[in-house]
């Protein structure tokens, strides 16, 4: 949802917008209950408004059927008023004036009895709900067909008429998704450097995570975006951000031994064997700050070891993406042991979220990744001192670029008899964009023995490609190439690009609930951060030159041969980079 400032501290809104309801119905969303439409029989639809801003709003949908199964189904309404669809997911939405047709295709095209299909959209204008759906010609009203429905039972005096089906948390209560019903942590060091950039004070209320990228910044190391504030300093602050809502606040676990042992950008101060040091220098020393008791009524989600676990995967081995480096790391064990130690110490804290970082579509997409990679998150879930209960989540796309949808093709589509999965840009992937993958990692996750109410984040920071460039409507073309080329929106040289993409554009602003089994889209990767240094430049934080930062780098394996697409002139990782900042506020979509 759209961060509004109010005292200092970002507030999240939510609603739910539900059809045809009654006063009782209309009593129960105002205190944002979930209430299905009664508007047909035969089926109910659920229309959740999650997200508003000046121009537009974020709607999910969910349609179950009361009926017969159903193969093929087309779910129509009516805007109320001049509400345009802008883009969708998990569905084909069409519109003609105010009416709207959406239409189940591929996994989602049939529907049991009594079985549900989800899909959302973002939409221009007001988000005032439709009054009226249908599924496939029948009104939706909820109803059974129930000739001789039992009469409503006569109301008990003696008791509350009015409770409160959902009641609020208590602070500091476990909650399913610590980000809804609650405030996101503004970072004041973060906010003053996006708000000091022409137009930045637009977006400068955004709540971003915080980076422990070094044992330096626990204590405050004068980085970017932490400034001389350490982890402390910061939960003191979200401490006083707090109102009458709980504070979420999103901190970064980012220092294992040989990190990212495929790209040199980001490699870390610990060595390959640091182990040790990790544990008690580093995690101990934050899992023991985060366990005080002045903190216990904020709730802490921690993204835990961006770009580790899956290269134990892809970049080992015979592979020829393989590097010595993760070699090294698979053979020591400690990717996997710290990742474990980390899920243990910080997921005895009461009020502490774990979610393990899972990569994103572009690397993890295909089957020979997808499921591998998993067998390795819960190898990390089960060792040592860790078990699924330490994972609250999994987080994708962490500082990436890959698109949250696009609008423009699905994978299981065809151009001229050739499937989408056949393209140059597709690469035979199972997936095109990060909504997608993420729901179905969800799922592989749940299936391989991981809890089945875990969550999942997407980090929206950089993936908007809006501007100019951006495509409006899918391409004419009959070749399948060029259609692809035409239509995406993603506008890299290729998928595996990751440093500093010229063109990319802020995403969704951070959003509670987005979508099925999504917690949030989230700001983690804070926009203006540098990816990693241009050119070879000195320091003291451990971190490399990686030529996928250089601008005139052709390319290698990982990312097909392709140009970098990288900015000129970046710092190294983790520094300002105003140009940066001013070309993902330029492309941001949806605008800003």
């Amino acid at each position: 949802m759209r961060a509004e400032p109010q005292s200092g501290r970002a507030r999240w809104r939510s609603g739910k917008a539900v059809a045809g309801m009654s006063a009782l119905a209309l009593g129960a969303a105002a205190l944002g209950v979930a209430v299905p439409a009664y508007a047909a029989e035969g089926c109910e639809v659920e229309y959740t408004v999650v997200n508003e801003w000046n121009s537009g709003f974020t709607a999910n949908v969910s349609v179950t059927n009361l009926g017969d199964p159903v193969d093929g189904w087309e779910l129509e309404w009516d805007f109320p008023g001049d509400q345009q669809v802008t883009n969708g997911w998990n569905a084909d939405l069409s519109q003609s004036g105010q009416h709207v047709t959406a239409s189940g295709s591929g996994w989602n095209g049939s529907i049991g009895t009594d079985g549900t299909a989800e899909f959302g959209f973002n939409g221009s204008g007001g988000g005032d709900a439709p009054g009226e759906f249908s599924l496939n010609g029948v009104t939706c009203d909820g109803g059974t067909g129930d000739p001789d429905p039992d009469p409503e039972p006569t109301p008990d005096p003696t008791e509350d008429p009015d409770p409160d089906p959902d009641p609020d948390p208590e602070p500091g209560e476990r909650v399913d998704n610590p980000y809804e019903g609650a405030d996101l942590y503004v970072n004041p060091v973060w906010s003053e450097k996006a708000a000091d950039e022409p137009g930045g004070d637009a977006i400068a209320d955004e709540p971003t995570a915080l980076w422990l990228d070094r044992i330096g910044a626990i204590e405050g190391n004068d980085s970017p975006t932490t400034g001389d504030m350490g982890l402390r300093d910061h939960l003191d602050e979200a401490v006083a951000q707090a109102g009458d809502r709980p504070v979420n606040i999103q901190v970064v676990v980012y220092n294992l031994p040989g990190r990212d042992c495929a790209a040199l950008a980001s490699n870390g101060e610990l060595g390959q064997e640091e182990i040790g040091r990790y544990k008690t220098e580093y995690i101990d020393v934050i899992a023991d700050i985060m366990d005080d008791e002045e903190y216990s009524d904020l709730r802490i989600s921690t993204i835990i070891e961006p770009d580790s676990l899956p290269n134990l995967v892809t970049n080992v081995g015979s592979r020829d993406t393989a590097t010595e480096n993760c070699d090294t790391m698979l053979e020591n064990g400690n990717y996997v042991e710290g990742v474990a130690y980390a899920l243990s110490e910080l997921g005895d804290i009461p009020n502490v979220y774990n979610y393990v970082d899972a990569g994103h579509h572009g690397w993890i997409g295909w089957d020979t990744n997808l499921g591998p990679s998993v067998e390795v998150f819960m190898e990390a879930a089960t060792t040592g001192g860790a078990t699924v209960d330490d994972v609250h989540g999994f987080a994708v796309n962490t500082a990436n670029y890959s698109a949250l949808t696009e609008p423009h093709f699905d994978v299981d589509d065809t151009v001229n008899g050739q499937q989408v999965r056949q393209s140059d840009w597709v690469d035979w992937n199972q997936y095109v964009d990060e909504q997608t993958f993420a729901q179905a990692l969800r799922q592989e996750a749940v299936s391989q023995g991981f809890n089945s109410d875990i969550g999942m984040l997407i980090d929206t920071s950089r993936n908007g490609w809006g501007g100019p460039e951006r495509p409006t409507e899918p391409s004419s073309s009959n070749d399948l190439n060029t259609f692809i080329e035409d239509s995406r929106v993603d506008r890299r040289f290729n998928p595996g690009n990751w440093c500093n993409q010229a063109g990319a554009g802020l995403g969704e602003r951070p959003t509670v609930a987005p979508a099925s089994g999504i917690d949030a889209y989230s700001w983690i990767k804070p926009p203006g951060e540098s990816d990693g240094s241009s050119e070879l430049i000195d320091n003291d934080e451990g971190k490399g030159f990686d030529e996928m930062c250089d601008p005139d780098y052709e390319g290698n394996v990982r990312n097909g041969n392709s140009p970098s697409g990288a900015l000129p002139n970046a710092p190294i990782a983790g520094h300002w980079f105003s140009a940066q900042f001013q070309e993902l506020l330029a492309n941001a979509h949806p605008s800003v």
